[in-house]
């Protein structure tokens, strides 16, 4: 006897092999079951638009810095005092003299302000012997303002005293117009040291001449009787003078590498 689980299987598999007899009747052998497309994804590339950045104000950009400029005042004109040493100093070309016509024409010039108007200008100077300007030549300049001052300086300049050999006085000079300009006071003890020799090359010829060593002269010495009254102009060197000086070869032969913590 047949139990209704063995009747339920015969009957799906009835089912199963009738649908597989029709498919193999009914469907053609060339008939070709449509595929499924894959899909396609397309990307479109695109250039990035450049970002537009907010325009800041410059006040609020950045933290607004007044700098305040370095200033010097001009230093007072020389007094009788110095004026009357100078007018008598006669050594290493009058150089009393030299310095007090430098420092009447600075102390006429104003304040120096640190910009584009400092500078530095040098004259070649002649004064007659009663002490009146004959010519003024402008060697070099690192600033027109400092030349256009110096100059209407000289123009309104004060009568000078008689030079101190009676002679015509021609020398150079350099005016600092400048906020960090050095005492230019000079010291005197040296003055009645012989001035050395100028330098001769001894082998230097002219490719015409008979060729010789030539010796350089040695430098002049004093006698004890005109040293002795050499030293009789010498003037006590001021503290000021002394400390310029100093400052003067520390600023020329001074090197950054010395001294350096180890």
């Amino acid at each position: 006897m047949q139990t209704p689980q063995s009747a339920f299987k015969a009957a799906i598999v009835f089912s199963l092999g009738l649908h597989i007899v029709l498919l193999v009747v009914y469907v053609p052998a060339d008939t070709q079951l449509p595929k499924k497309k894959d899909d396609v994804v397309v990307i479109k590339l695109e250039e990035p638009k450049p970002k537009q950045e907010e325009i800041i104000p410059l006040q609020s950009a950045q933290t607004l810095t007044t700098k305040v400029p370095a200033t010097q005042a001009a230093p007072s004109a020389p007094t009788a005092e110095e004026w009357a040493f100078a007018s008598k100093y006669t050594l290493k070309n009058s150089k009393g003299y030299r310095h007090s016509w430098g420092k009447q024409v600075r102390s006429m010039m104003g304040t120096a302000v640190e910009g584009a108007d400092q500078g530095q200008v040098r004259f070649r100077i002649e004064i007659a012997p009663n002490g009146s300007i004959v010519k003024v030549e402008t060697l070099w300049k690192t600033s027109d303002k400092a030349e256009q001052l110096a100059r209407k300086a000289i123009q309104s300049m004060p009568a000078l005293p008689p030079t101190p050999t009676g002679k015509s006085l021609i020398f150079e000079k350099t005016i600092s117009f400048s906020p960090f300009a050095n005492d230019d006071s000079p010291i005197y003890r040296d003055d009645c040291l012989p001035d050395p020799p100028a330098f001769i090359n001894p082998f230097a010829w002219d490719g015409k001449s008979q060729q010789e060593i030539k010796k350089n002269k040695p430098a002049e010495q004093l006698s004890p009787e005109a040293l002795a009254e050499c030293l009789k102009q010498l003037p006590q060197d001021s503290i000021e003078g002394i400390s310029a000086h100093d400052q003067r070869q520390l600023d020329q032969w001074g090197s950054s590498k010395v001294n350096q913590p180890k």
